[in-house]
Order: structure tokens, then C-alpha cells, then sequence
């Protein structure tokens, strides 16, 4: 009954699988918009991580066989250990059998020998009749002599007796001791044998079992394959989204630019003015009022040194230092480097990315302006600048505020 539970668990996993192969897209994404193409490049992850499921289960279903399949190598060594010991007792009762078997053929040589001499003496004794012992009275010196010729015949006959029967008592516990050897000898192949069906049972099903893992690893193989298929096509649109921003982006700032229009900002230690391009992005972005106020803040650094280590909106900054500042400037105290700010405050998705948001790459970190862009802390070489949110794969959206 287990076997067909396997065969038919087997078949509705590969039918999962068939499934996932036919659903991959192919190709370039047709979608013309960035929303569009962001709701299909979300759509790619979702089933991404529904590939990435299906793999983690059939990973267990492998490591569960993997562990019956030890479990049964296991039962045969020891069945083997089992049948080895046997045959060890075997052959040691078979050298006691042929030990009790000459012995047994030296007690009827013994019971023969003592029952031929017997049988001569009474023999002789009939044979001869009363007149054998009418001699052997007449022949005596005296009455004693007599009485005592008499007693030895009747010790001779008393003795013949008793030595045939410890002989036939020797005999035939030696027949029994032979018969209880055979006996435990006949009990121990038997065991032997029930040992031997077993062992051979446990080898069809470990062949089984190896089968059934070769089964699941072709699985696995299948589906990481398709994964890769859904990881390209995520790096597809994601380049597709990057290039359709940078050509909104280019758009905007020649209209921006065709209008002339300037936009004001609050003071700030620099001094400096946040660009009218920069501002309409943040005002046209979905968010808070506070996000937009932190990201307007932000944008007035634009220019300023990158110094690694730093910490100083002025004077330089890296990229955990930079955001970390900004938010202080705001009363809001935020950890110092990449990797913890990776996890603080609440996640969200790209798609919900709101002007003030932190966007964690790598190793490096930024702050979300809106419009699918972004101000940070860049290198040494650029500074503080503004770039596009997609430029390196996102692995995290926190919202602080």
C-alpha cells in the first residue's frame, strides 16, 4: 500500500512540475508601461517563489527517502552481522555433532565388545551345564574354597551385567546429546535462513528507495532549471523598468527645463536649492508628507563629498552615514550601518516605495526621492548624487516613518 501512496505522490509532483515548465514566460515582457511592467515583473516573483517552494518540498521528500535509505542500510548490516554469527554457531555445532558422532560410535563399540564378552561366558556357562560347576565345586580344596569359586562366578555375572548396562546408559546419552545437536543445528539454518529472506526483502526496497531519490534529484534539477528561466526573466524586466524610468526621467527634465521653472526649498546648512526637476519628482510621488519633507531635505546635499566612514551631510558622508544623518536631522535615530538598517523599521515592496523610504542594496543603501529614483551617498568619485532605484538588484524597502 506505501509503495503506491509513493508512486502516486511521485506522479502528482511531476505533474507540478509539468506544470511550472509550461508556465514559463518567454521573451521579452510586452507591456508598454512601467506599471505594467512592474506588475508583471512582481507577478515573475511570485512565481518564482512558488518554484523556489515546490523545490524546498521536494528537497524534503529527498532528504526523508534519503533517511529511510540510511535506516535500511543500516537493518542490513546488522542483519548481516546477525546471519555472520550464525553461520559461526553452525559450523561450531556441526564439529560438536561430529565430535558426539565418534563418540557415539566408540560407546556402541564399547556396548558391542563388553555384550560379545558376555554372551561367551554365558555361553560357556550353559554349554557346560552343572557339570562345570559340579567340577569347579569338586576341584576345591575345601567348603571355603568352594563358597568362594561359587561367589566369583556369581561377581562375574553381576559385573557382566553392569558393564553392559554402563555402556548402554553411555550409549544412549551420547545417541540423545547427538540428536539435541542436530536439533540445534536444524533450529540455527532455520534462523539462518528467515535472516536471509529478510536481508533479500531489504535489498528490493533499498533499490527502491535509490530509485525514488534518482527520481526526486531529476525533479530538483528540473525546477532550479525553471527557477533560472524565472530569475533571468526578473533580471529582463527589471532592466526594462530601469531603462523605461531613465526615458521618463530624460523626458520630464526636458519639459522641466523647456519650462523654466524654479522650485523653492527650505534652508539648510548648505545652502544650496533642491533642482525643479528633483522637486516635481517628489511632489508627483505617491507618500506622506513627512517622506517628501525627508527626501526634499536629502536632495539639498546633492554634490556633496562621499568620504568613507563619514557621517557629515557637509563635510561627507557614506551611504549609511548619509541616510542616518538625514534622518537625525528629522529627530529620528536610525542604526549607523548598511546591514543593520537592512532591518529596521517596516518592510515594503518596491512597488510601495514612498518619497523618505530606505532601499537596501548589497552592501549599500539609499534614500527613495519617488519616480523611481533615489539620493545617496554614491563613491568617492560622484558624491552625493541622484540615481535610478533599479541601477543594482533590490533587496530590501524600509519604511522608517
Amino acid at each position: 500500500m506505501q509503495h503506491y501512496l509513493n508512486k502516486l505522490k511521485n506522479l502528482i509532483v511531476w505533474i507540478l512540475v509539468l506544470g511550472i515548465i509550461i508556465s514559463v514566460p518567454s521573451g521579452k515582457a510586452s507591456a508598454a508601461t512601467i506599471s505594467e511592467l512592474k506588475k508583471q515583473l512582481a507577478e515573475t516573483q511570485k512565481q518564482l517563489s512558488s518554484i523556489n517552494g515546490q523545490a524546498k518540498n521536494v528537497e524534503g521528500q529527498l532528504d526523508a527517502v534519503d533517511e529511510e535509505i540510511q535506516e535500511i542500510d543500516g537493518q542490513i548490516v546488522d542483519l548481516m552481522a546477525s546471519i555472520a554469527i550464525l553461520e559461526e554457531e553452525i559450523v561450531e555445532k556441526k564439529e560438536e555433532i561430529k565430535i558426539a558422532a565418534e563418540e557415539l560410535e566408540e560407546a556402541k563399540a564399547d556396548e558391542k565388545a563388553q555384550y560379545e564378552a558376555m554372551k561367551k561366558r554365558i555361553r560357556f556357562m550353559y554349554e557346560k551345564g552343572n557339570a562345570t560347576y559340579a567340577q569347579l565345586l569338586l576341584e576345591s580344596k575345601g567348603f571355603s574354597d568352594m563358597m568362594n569359586k561359587a561367589e566369583y562366578i556369581e561377581k562375574l555375572y553381576s559385573y557382566d551385567r553392569k558393564m553392559l548396562e554402563k555402556y548402554e546408559e553411555a550409549r544412549v546419552r551420547v545417541e540423545e546429546l547427538k540428536e539435541a545437536l542436530e536439533e540445534e543445528e536444524a533450529e540455527l539454518e532455520a534462523e539462518e535462513y528467515e535472516l536471509e529472506i529478510e536481508k533479500s526483502d531489504l535489498e528490493k526496497i533499498l533499490e527502491e528507495k535509490k530509485a525514488e531519490a534518482e527520481n526526486f534529484e531529476v525533479q530538483i534539477a528540473k525546477i532550479r532549471q525553471n527557477a533560472a528561466q524565472y530569475q533571468a526573466l526578473i533580471k529582463q524586466q527589471t532592466a526594462q523598468i530601469k531603462q523605461l524610468e531613465a526615458e521618463e526621467a530624460a523626458r520630464k527634465a526636458a519639459e522641466e527645463a523647456k519650462k523654466k521653472k524654479n522650485s523653492s526649498s527650505n534652508s539648510n546648512p548648505t545652502g544650496k536649492a533642491v533642482s525643479a526637476n528633483v522637486a516635481s519628482i517628489i511632489a508627483g510621488a505617491n507618500g506622506s508628507s513627512k517622506g517628501k519633507e525627508i527626501a526634499s531635505y536629502a536632495c539639498q546635499f546633492i554634490g556633496n563629498p562621499y568620504v568613507a566612514g563619514g557621517t557629515s551631510l557637509t563635510n561627507g558622508a557614506d551611504c549609511s552615514g548619509f541616510t542616518q544623518a538625514v534622518y537625525r536631522a528629522f529627530g529620528k535615530s536610525i542604526p549607523r550601518n548598511s546591514s543593520s538598517q537592512r532591518e529596521y523599521g517596516t518592510a515594503v515592496s518596491y512597488d510601495e516605495a514612498q518619497p523618505g523610504d530606505i532601499i537596501c542594496y548589497s552592501g549599500h543603501v539609499a534614500l527613495y526621492i519617488g519616480g523611481g529614483y533615489i539620493v545617496h551617498a554614491s563613491t568617492e568619485r560622484t558624491g552625493i548624487k541622484i540615481g535610478n532605484a533599479t541601477y543594482r538588484p533590490i533587496l530590501s524597502v524600509r519604511r522608517i516613518i
